[in-house]
């Protein structure tokens, strides 16, 4: 599963830098970094709920 959220963030950071979403907090291309943030966040949850 954090292999599929891997490759679904990269992908989405990929689409932001070359064209971006618009989306409220989205709207340049410099914005990739939230992205990765939130994949961060993600990562941190599955890594905390996983026994």
């Amino acid at each position: 599963m954090t292999k599929l959220f891997s490759a679904l963030f990269i992908l989405l950071m990929a689409i932001q830098v070359i064209r971006p979403f618009g989306l409220p907090g989205l709207r340049r291309r410099g914005d990739a970094w939230k992205l990765a943030m939130a994949a961060l966040v993600v990562f941190g949850i599955t890594t905390l709920i996983r026994p």
